[in-house]
């Protein structure tokens, strides 16, 4: 999958399927609505229209279901009929199963998805993540053929008009920040350390014009960014705070992600065993989607300011590797005792949290990351773990990921009952609790949280593993605006000129 280009099309043409095999995908009386007649160039010689008929009577999607057309060239496989209320209407993750599983092998392929507008954006992202970028198998490295795989929407229900090229350039924006996130962390930390980790910026940068600030080693000792520098400090690589800008005119609010990039978690001293250090090169998944939703953002022309803030380290072992009892200062001012050295990258969002409301002035900051092993019992594996101190953001947060195919769901914002387990008697805080049967994902967002105050004005949201789609309406784009929580409804002209209020916010 590795070498794969997948390219959005209005009309995939017409082709033999024999020469290019061919997945048609979608809920099962979506595809009924499927005319023949845009089908058959794409299947004939080889597939009859009541052979086409007799495949869609065959289907039981339970969840989902697919039948062979022609030999291994062309296959149609249906979506679940219907899902949960939790769930995103696109059934975005069974979307990326199926292609592994039914789309037909071959050097030119093409999928043709069946759904509605309002589900495009959300299909789009779980095809990507069917054609990850990193491989480093030796059969892979002998194929030096490009492959491609060419997708063609056909549209269903209300709003059912042909796709505009305007949509067809954001989602191959959209697409190309999920796989170079999944690229990044997929790549090992003999390959993805830090130093890599900042060319990747780096590149992303001058594709947008912007020159990274960064800050490192003794320099973050320096300048008070005890936490980022404290984790990173044993590492052969040294850590890093690394920050994009996009600052255009007219900009009413300041907007701030910051990413945990842990690009490889030993558990520091407190460290993991054999079964659950493998794995952890996936430690900077924040930091990942972060870049890449970064890079598809600003290339699809957000208004007001934002910054992606990028807090990087290696959790290593070494002589200098921070202590479970040491006291470390971070950039907030506030002193923290170790108790866990693997409950880490907290410490170094703590840093950068503070660093976007002191440095920044950032009026909404959020924070995303592989942070809890326990976000898993929280909300599960399918659903990101959303904290917040606004409920209006809870909310909303909860709908774009229903809309985008990201899916969260709320964990319990109280921090006057949780934030009592990081009580020390020598220092503002610890940094692990000290029960761990107390909403431990919850107590983890909430120690970041504290570094900012829990009295801040600004809006803050804590995201507990993802790489969902911040989509405020400051994008002229249609798709975009479709997939925000304010829905596809747009804005009055006075509503608009209201955004000067900072506190207007997402609703």
């Amino acid at each position: 999958m590795a070498n794969v280009q997948l390219e959005f099309q209005a009309s995939a043409g017409e082709a033999d399927p024999q020469s290019r095999p061919l997945l048609v995908l979608g809920q099962l009386h979506n595809l009924h609505r499927l005319p023949w007649a845009q089908l058959r160039g794409k299947l004939q010689p080889r597939v009859t229209e009541e052979t086409w008929q007799s495949a869609l009577s065959t289907l039981n999607p339970n969840p989902t279901d697919s039948c062979p057309l022609y030999l291994n060239y062309a296959t149609v496989a249906a979506l679940p009929s219907r899902v949960s209320r939790h769930n995103s209407p696109s059934a975005a993750q069974f979307i990326t199963r199926l292609v592994r599983n039914c789309l037909p092998g071959g050097a030119n392929r093409c999928i043709v998805m069946v759904c509605e507008r309002s589900e495009v954006f959300a299909s789009a992202c779980a095809l990507a993540r069917a054609f990850p970028l990193f491989t480093h198998r030796s059969s892979a490295s002998r194929r030096s053929e490009k492959k491609t795989v060419t997708v063609e929407f056909y549209l269903v229900g209300q709003n059912n008009g042909p796709i505009e090229l305007a949509t067809l350039k954001c989602l191959a924006s959209a697409t190309e920040g999920v796989r170079l996130a999944a690229r990044i962390v997929d790549t090992p930390c003999n390959e993805m350390n830090t130093d890599n980790f900042l060319e990747e910026i780096k590149k992303v940068g001058k594709d947008l014009g912007i020159t990274p600030t960064i800050i490192r080693d003794e320099e973050l000792k320096e300048r008070g960014f005890g936490g980022i520098y404290g984790v990173g400090k044993a590492a052969l690589h040294p850590p890093a705070l690394a920050v994009l800008s996009h600052t255009p005119d007219g900009a009413t609010q300041t907007i701030a992600w910051v990413g945990k990039g842990i690009v490889y978690d030993t558990g520091g001293l407190s460290i993991k065993g054999k079964t659950t250090m493998p794995g952890m090169k996936r430690d900077c998944g924040g930091a990942a989607a972060i870049l890449g939703a970064f890079k598809a953002t600003v290339k699809q022309g957000f208004k007001d300011n934002l910054h992606a803030v990028f807090c990087l380290a290696e959790n290593a072992v070494g002589p200098r590797a921070t202590r479970p009892d040491d006291i470390h200062v971070l950039y907030s001012g506030k002193t923290v005792e170790i108790n866990n050295t693997d409950a880490e990258g907290r410490l170094i969002l703590a840093d950068g949290v503070a660093y976007a409301c002191k440095d920044l002035g950032a009026d909404i900051i959020l924070d995303m990351a592989t942070l809890t092993g326990a976000q898993g019992i929280a909300t599960g594996k399918y659903h990101a773990a959303v904290l917040t101190n606004n409920e209006e953001w809870e909310k909303a947060c909860v709908k774009a990921g229903r809309n985008c195919g990201d899916l969260v769901h709320p964990l319990v914002y109280c921090p006057e009952l949780h934030f009592s387990e990081f009580t020390s008697a020598v220092a503002d805080m610890k940094n692990s609790v000290a029960d761990r049967d107390n909403t431990p994902s919850s107590c983890a967002g909430l120690f970041i949280a504290s570094h900012i105050g829990f009295d801040w004005p600004g809006v803050w949201v804590h995201i507990d593993i993802a790489a969902p789609v911040h989509a405020v309406r400051a994008s002229e784009d249609p798709l975009l605006n479709m997939v925000s929580p304010l829905g596809c409804n747009g804005d009055s002209p006075a509503e608009d000129m209201e955004r000067d209020s900072k506190r207007r916010r997402l609703v």
